[in-house]
């Protein structure tokens, strides 16, 4: 998973003070790299693929988020299993490298929404992690200068209406966002808006976009980060879990127990956990034997991924003079836009998010044409020389990662209620997993995990190993958003 994939690579709000914007401390690069040196000892313990003849308890298939979360309860009941997954590294859309700039770089979920209904986030954390708050505003360039206070102050309002117009045509009808919009005046604020609630915060424009899934969002005012990586944190909460990577399931068989092919054999189980996006599952990467309901593959396709990448560029001697984490937007006039978090906990790393159907064909022209574009919308907002400061580059084409296919999830109009179809099970055997399979975190790494542990449980329930009946699962009351906060998987 990105993006947020996520990359936890979904909207949410935020709800900044329009002045008094705070700054984080900038570490040193020796204590930064120490810390990062020692949350990346944590590694899953690799295993070797043997073929079964006879049935293991689980099969989980996919070890991003939502793979590691159902592992782990599967192991702590004592239950049998085998995870696959089909890239060489764990974490999905969640991925941490330092390779590219010598820093901690999330190529995919970065923002970590909502930690108070993160589950992993409330999990003992490995020596060496650092979770620290977000800074709770955000600022807007007006071309060459920062928005004043009352432009702030027209920016946020605008912002608040368009929340409260998508809120209430949900409550009347599963709408595109777009629609909901239609007679809301946003002013010149108009494009910014939409791109902030579309593209950035849900991966798509916003005519593409449920309005039901879009209010059903919990808020996500609250977000932090890890200083090492969000998938540096999500790799070690996988130690000791035995992981076969490179191993790609390609069909599942349900008419006798569970039989899972990959290209290193057949492993037989009793029931099976499939984490992978809904963009693998509609690709027919993996074949389903017996066959999917209709409604089911109809869901896959109506939760399909959106566009999120990040062009991350090293910005030496912060020519910027942001602070660091700093989250900027531009007045936009039109489509063609981004945002920029600057000085990622303090390095010069600052990542350009595009996303939506810009992001989409602008990835589509390839990483070269990627770099170009931020290097000139920086120049744009900041001037010409700042692009003499750029070294290292990279961006990332989610769209076009073969084991993924996409940013994260996002509800078509009229299809919100494919999330729920998602959650159930196929033949009692075969239980899917993911941030898709969530009503409310959708898009977040949290939503990811949770459902994980809701599939596992399921499981475990089939398995006979829990007695007690299946607690409905209490989504977070939704609340009406004033600001967006960027998305996972894109996180």
């Amino acid at each position: 998973m990105l993006g947020s994939i996520s990359m936890d690579w979904a909207p949410g709000d935020r709800q900044p003070p329009a002045s008094n914007l705070e700054t984080m401390p900038r570490p040193s690069r020796r204590a930064f790299l120490a810390a990062s040196a020692a949350a990346l000892t944590a590694r899953p313990a690799f295993a070797a693929v043997t073929p079964t003849t006879a049935a293991t308890d689980v099969v989980i298939v996919g070890a991003g988020a939502a793979g590691i979360a159902a592992a782990r309860r599967i192991a702590a009941s004592g239950r049998k299993f085998v995870l696959l997954e089909a890239a060489a590294h764990i974490g999905g859309r969640c991925v941490t490298e330092t390779r590219t700039f010598g820093v901690p770089y999330d190529r995919g979920a970065h923002w970590i929404h909502a930690p108070e209904l993160n589950p992993a986030i409330r999990l003992p954390l490995p020596r060496g992690v650092e979770i620290y708050p977000a800074p709770p505003s955000q600022k807007v360039r007006i071309g060459r200068r920062y928005a004043r206070q009352g432009e702030l102050e027209d920016f946020l309002t605008t912002q608040a209406r368009a929340n409260r117009a998508i809120a209430d045509a949900a409550r009347k009808a599963d709408v595109a966002c777009a629609q909901a919009l239609t007679g809301t005046d946003l002013g010149d604020w108009g494009s910014t808006v939409e791109f902030v609630l579309g593209p950035f915060g849900c991966g798509r424009d916003l005519a593409q976009v449920s309005a039901v899934d879009f209010a059903k969002s919990a808020e996500r005012n609250v977000d932090t980060f890890c200083r090492q990586g969000f998938g540096a944190l999500i790799a070690s909460l996988a130690e000791g879990i035995p992981v076969k990577l490179a191993t790609p399931a390609t069909a599942i068989d349900t008419r006798r127990n569970v039989a899972v092919e990959t290209p290193k054999g057949t492993i037989t189980a009793h029931t099976a956990i499939v984490t992978v996006s809904t963009n693998v599952m509609t690709s027919g990467a993996i074949r389903f034997t017996a066959g999917l309901a209709e409604r089911q593959l109809d869901a896959f396709n109506k939760l399909s991924l959106g566009s999120y990448d990040h062009i991350a560029l090293e910005l030496v001697g912060n020519p910027l003079g942001a602070d660091s984490d700093d989250l900027i937007f531009e007045k936009a006039a039109n489509a063609r836009t981004a945002a920029l978090l600057a000085n990622v906990s303090g390095t010069p790393l600052c990542l350009v998010e595009v996303a939506g159907t810009f992001g989409r064909e602008l990835a589509a022209n390839g990483e070269a044409a990627m770099v170009n574009f931020a290097a000139d919308w920086l120049a744009d907002l900041y001037g010409a020389d700042v692009k003499k400061t750029i070294k290292r580059s990279h961006a990332t084409r989610w769209n076009f990662e073969p084991l993924v296919g996409g940013a994260f999830s996002a509800a078509a109009p009229g299809s919100q209620g494919a999330r729920r179809i998602l959650m159930e099970p196929v033949q009692n055997a075969v239980w899917f997993a993911g941030e898709a399979v969530h009503e409310t975190l959708w898009g977040t790494v949290g939503g990811a995990w949770e459902s994980g542990e809701r599939a596992a449980d399921a499981v475990l329930r089939r398995l006979g190993a829990i007695k007690e009946p299946a607690p409905e699962p209490i989504a977070p009351q939704a609340r009406r958003r004033h600001q967006a906060s960027p998305n996972i998987m894109r996180e």
